[in-house]
């Protein structure tokens, strides 16, 4: 299967600050990928990295094939991107925000009415598409910043916190689209979390980065083998916590 997402060498810095070190990984198409880490430990920048919204100061990052830093506006037509810093248009009911965002991405608008519509039915935004955005509740502006990010069918799709603030019926929705965008739509998909448990349940490989390093890069057994220990978050844990030891030697 051919890599839809590839970051090579990814390194920032901020002054004399280091926020990411040397990273590199790829993503398949049909692939869930989990990026993992602490907070404040530079998935974030990774992830502004992979979408143009932070030019490296090492490093290259390529979406379809496209370079975020040579064909940056190729390589942002392949990519959906999905941020809690990103709001909603208060003003505008999901419809129209959909709409709108699809002109932006300058998809045919032979296609874009009839997507939209596959959307708001997809997600289960037909109950309130007529109401403003700023009347939402925290999971109905989730399934439609969801939809706004998919509104251009993306190849790359890159999910960062998608279900804080859910409940669990909201919840488990999100994960069932994530798989099944990545499985039968066959999408490269990032999915960064902070719930391990979600991340057992979907990914195919996962990376760990903490204090700005790649520590781990591989499959969910490969994790629980070097650590010894039977569960992700127990793994997880012993990783960090001997990279933590071992970086301050």
């Amino acid at each position: 299967m051919s890599n839809l997402i590839e970051a090579n060498g990814l390194t920032k810095d901020f002054g004399s600050f280091r926020a990411v070190n040397d990273v590199s990984f790829t993503v398949e198409a049909g692939e869930i990928f989990g990026l993992l880490g602490p907070n404040g430990a530079g998935k974030t920048t990774t992830l502004r990295m992979l979408s143009g919204l932070l030019s490296p100061t090492a490093g290259e990052a390529t979406i379809n094939s496209f370079s975020m830093q040579k064909e940056q506006m190729k390589a942002r037509r392949s990519m959906g991107f999905l941020t809690g810093d990103m709001d909603l248009y208060r003003r505008l009911n999901p419809r129209e925000l959909l709409l709108y965002f699809g002109k932006l991405y300058e998809t045919p608008s032979s296609e874009l009415k009839d997507r939209v519509e596959r959307l708001i039915d997809a997600f289960g935004i037909t109950p309130f598409v007529d109401r403003h955005c700023e009347k939402l509740s925290t999971g109905q502006k989730q399934r439609v910043s969801i939809a706004r990010t998919l509104v251009h069918d993306p190849q790359v799709v890159v999910l960062d916190e998608p279900t804080t603030g859910l409940d669990i019926m909201a919840s488990e929705f999100i994960l069932q689209f994530i798989r099944q965008m990545a499985k039968e739509q066959g999408k490269a998909l990032i999915f960064s979390t902070h719930n391990l448990t979600e991340v057992e349940r979907l990914c195919d490989r996962i990376a760990v980065i903490h204090q700005g390093n790649l520590v781990y890069l591989g499959d969910i057994d490969g994790i629980k083998s070097q650590t010894s220990q039977d569960t992700l978050p127990k793994a997880f844990f012993e990783l960090v916590q001997d990279e933590s030891l071992s970086l301050q030697n």
